[in-house]
């Protein structure tokens, strides 16, 4: 993987109007991961004054339908959806079956939804790679999601693309 001195999760400089709005879609499963996420998230959102909101489902299989559901049924429409939630290997396959189903349906959305869907969900083989994905060596994807879905913000009502 390349690697770059530019910090591409810098928000310094992005402008998001008064009024956006981001959902974050998280799981209930794994709560204590998932928390740190979250709270990684809603510190980016805090620092640049943009209003979220918090939605709970049970696992990461539900993500894919929330996200759809509260598009379609919630007006005025967030500016983005960030889906954080963590997968851990077990001893079975289902590791892989609700990694791969939570993939495609945040991929899906992504592309057919007019606002970004962020992906935020650890798909990891334990509880160490956890804690190097929420503050230790590989950053915080919590905060990263967050930085990202204010990006793609900016991005998507810049004039200048």
């Amino acid at each position: 993987m390349a690697t770059s001195s530019v910090n591409i999760f810098d928000t310094a400089g992005i402008r998001i109007p008064t009024d956006a709005c981001v959902v974050i879609v998280r799981t209930a499963w794994n709560a204590d991961i998932v928390d740190k996420l979250q709270e990684g998230a809603v510190r980016i959102l805090d620092k640049q004054g943009v209003h979220h909101k918090i939605v709970t489902v049970p696992g990461a299989f539900e993500i894919g339908f929330a996200v759809r559901h509260y598009f379609d049924t919630v007006t005025p429409h967030p500016l983005a959806f960030i889906a954080l939630g963590c997968v851990l290997q077990g001893d079975t396959p289902h590791f892989d079956y609700v990694s791969k189903a939570v993939t495609d349906s945040l991929a899906h959305l992504n592309v057919t939804l007019p606002v970004p869907v962020i992906f935020g969900v650890l798909t990891v083989n334990n509880r160490e790679q956890t804690d190097d994905r929420t503050g230790g060596r590989h950053g915080h994807k919590g905060e990263e999601a967050a930085a990202t879905a204010l990006q793609m913000i900016h991005w998507m009502l810049s004039t200048d693309k």
